[in-house]
């Protein structure tokens, strides 16, 4: 017997808060493709929810859909330029892309306001890649 967990069920009306939380819960289980199913019809009721649009965000880096997850990204960096995790998965998505010189500020600034081990290594990691480009 398997010990897969059916994923949570959006019901037609429920808000952007639940919405919220059930697409955490399935990123959270590795759920990409449900957790935007619940995303985007709570996105299309407020498109402006800046939550919500960094779950998608997450979703789409998940699934490796990495342009769609930038041009995502680069909306809430430009509202919020001081969302660290915003900048950090910005850099992510270019570095994925093996746009290693755009990535690096986003990194940069990510490490520097968060200050967390995992985004200076990206720094380093990327400033390498840059180095041995050039």
């Amino acid at each position: 017997m398997s010990d897969l967990t059916a994923p949570a069920v959006m019901f037609p009306g429920q808000g952007p808060e639940s919405a919220y939380r059930i697409a955490y819960d399935l990123l959270a289980r590795r759920f990409p493709r449900e957790a935007l199913e619940a995303i985007e019809p709570a996105l299309a009721d407020d498109p402006s929810n800046a939550g919500l649009r960094t779950l998608q965000a997450w979703a789409f880096l998940m699934r490796a859909q990495l342009q769609k997850a930038e041009a995502v990204l680069r909306e809430l960096v430009a509202e919020n330029p001081s969302d660290a995790w915003a900048q950090h998965a910005l850099g992510r998505a270019l570095e994925r892309q093996s746009r290693h010189p755009e990535a690096l500020p986003h990194l940069r600034l990510a490490a520097v306001m968060s200050g967390e081990y995992d985004h200076e290594a990206a720094v380093f990691r990327v400033q390498k890649q840059v180095a041995s480009e050039a």
